[in-house]
């Protein structure tokens, strides 16, 4: 594959060639498809780009990754049909990276009392939302909406409320949002705290950095997420080992 593509081209061929293979029959129902080291080097590209073309298999319904066993096909694409790939999580994380801390720097020289005193209570809705088994995340999700309202710039509103929607509609971004609920990572109540106080001191830069520091560690969240399942299979193949071998020596 073309190393000079970018990554969300890069998965969607990968997905793309593993769609046209399932319709050639090489992995029929039923069967496990290769594990990701192993389609790592056969398409000379990184894990987590496995990890992404997998995902788009699995939100297309061809694939149903289990935790131990890998992949397995589970129904076949029709000839010539087209995959359908929606917005992935990392894509929205990555455009949020780029504009919110942009967005935070404006809004710190724009914003006023009554929101600062607004984004206090939704830095408290957010650690209850933490702390409630199952719970949703709209807190956080009002607190960035709030920030981008606050640079009284309403394409910037648009644009980051946009980028939110995304990451609710999309079914691939869905998925790995469940993955990352798993695992239990949650927004950082003390980076929201942190960046609310950046904001009432009025520094732009500041605020920018703490806003950039903020979605970093979640974009490292959805990696975490996609990399847990990968372990778990790993950490279940190697007690089945030791399983296996104990009987062995009894």
């Amino acid at each position: 594959m073309d190393n000079n593509t970018t990554q969300d081209r890069l998965y969607r061929e990968l997905a793309r060639t593993l769609i046209t293979e399932l319709q050639e029959g090489r992995y029929p129902i039923g069967t496990r498809m290769p594990a990701e080291r192993e389609l790592a080097t056969r398409f000379d590209v990184s894990r987590p780009v496995i990890r992404e073309a997998l995902i788009a298999l699995e939100v297309q319904g061809f694939i149903e990754v289990r935790i131990g066993s890998g992949a397995h096909v589970v129904a076949l694409p029709g000839q010539g049909e087209t995959p359908d790939f929606g917005v992935s999580a990392m894509e929205v994380a990555e455009a949020r990276l780029l504009f919110e801390p942009e967005a935070a720097a404006l809004a710190a020289s724009q914003i006023t009392d009554s929101e600062l005193d607004e984004l206090a209570t939704l830095v408290d809705a957010i650690e209850e939302e933490n702390n409630t088994v199952g719970g949703a995340f709209h807190a956080d999700r009002a607190f960035h909406t709030l920030i981008a309202r606050s640079t009284r710039n309403s394409a910037i509103l648009e644009t980051i409320d946009r980028l939110w929607e995304q990451r609710l509609r999309s079914a691939e971004s869905v998925l790995l949002d469940a993955k990352v609920r798993e695992i239990d990572v949650r927004p950082i109540v003390e980076h929201h705290a942190a960046i609310l106080e950046v904001l009432r001191s009025r520094d732009a830069v500041a605020a920018r950095v703490a806003m950039q520091r903020h979605l970093t560690a979640a974009l490292e969240g959805l990696l975490i997420a996609s990399e847990a399942r990968a372990v778990a299979e790993v950490r279940q193949a190697l007690a089945a080992k030791r399983d296996r071998t104990a009987h062995l020596k009894i």
